[in-house]
């Protein structure tokens, strides 16, 4: 078999982000500005990065201001243009130039299952990836560039296709809040765990690892039948974690734990945190915002 390429990336951008109320009431979740660039974009950037060329975005009633954001905008590039503001007119260029997106509605919240397949006549009978835009994974090497590496290695090694679940260590109780992996690790690679399955959101003392899945998937297309084959949960929604727990039964599923720091962007508290971490680290900003920090009484 021809090794497959992970060209696409899945976005599912359709929630309405009531924990940021009143913030999402008119605005996306997506669209919250983190430091100098909206959630979304840094998710499409590591995506890109990763040799994605084609973005698909899952979106909902209310969203359309991301179309905007990732279109031409000629308006803007005309005055900075008459303007002479070259270096401001290049970041405007630069976010229509990033990748390819398209656009495919979800017309219920039916839960991430429903959301991710809800692509599936764009993605075609091809490996893809999965980024939530609320996971903003700050690595040297773009956490989905990882993840890309591990699937190429395990499909050479394997001779097919296997389905990678982003994974990090979450210390004692706090693993309750995720879904969590039954796993061992891979002899071949030490970041590698092979999976025997997944529990959602186990109750404290009764998880079988402390290795949880985050806002990153590599998935094989397989992944669209499994998920119209499962049983809707509570409130009719059909859960991803189901359909890759059915998955199982045809093919190897790995974690991967990726070398980098995870803030939750869509916690008030963890975005909060992330808006701190990343504009110290930002080129221009940061040495500034350093300097001011240190004044500021705590």
């Amino acid at each position: 078999m021809a090794h497959m390429k992970i060209r696409k990336a899945v976005f599912p951008a359709a929630g309405m982000g009531t924990r940021f109320l009143p913030a999402t009431k008119a605005t996306p979740k997506e669209m919250l500005c983190l430091v100098d660039k909206p959630l979304i974009q840094y998710g499409v950037e590591e995506a890109v990065a990763a040799g994605c060329t084609e973005i698909i975005i899952v979106t909902g009633r209310g969203k359309t201001t991301m179309e905007d954001h990732f279109d031409k905008s000629s308006e803007l590039e005309a005055s900075l243009a008459a303007k002479n503001k070259t270096a401001l007119l290049e970041i405007a260029r630069s976010v229509s130039k990033l990748a390819k997106i398209v656009y495919v509605r979800q017309p219920e919240a039916l839960g991430l299952g429903h959301a991710v397949l809800m692509a599936k006549e764009i993605v075609g009978n091809e490996p893809f990836a999965v980024l939530l835009p609320d996971d903003i994974v700050d690595a040297s090497t773009p956490c989905m560039k990882q993840m890309v590496e591990a699937f190429n290695e395990t499909q050479a090694s394997n001779g097919e296709m296997s389905s990678i679940l982003g994974s990090e260590v979450v210390e004692g109780d706090a693993i309750s809040a995720y879904g969590c992996l039954d796993c061992t690790p891979d002899t071949s690679n030490p970041r590698l765990l092979a999976v025997k399955t997944m529990v959602e959101k186990p109750a404290p003392g009764t998880q079988p690892s402390q290795n949880a899945i985050i806002g990153r998937y590599i998935l094989t297309p397989r992944i669209f039948e499994m998920i119209e084959g499962i049983t809707p949960g509570a409130g009719g929604e059909l859960q991803l974690t189901d359909a890759i727990k059915a998955l199982l039964q045809h093919e190897k599923v790995y974690g991967y734990s990726y070398e980098g720091k995870r803030h939750d962007a869509g916690d008030k508290q963890g975005f909060l945190r992330a808006t701190v971490e990343l504009a110290l680290k930002h080129d221009k900003l940061g040495p500034d915002f350093r300097a001011w920090l240190k004044t500021f009484p705590l």
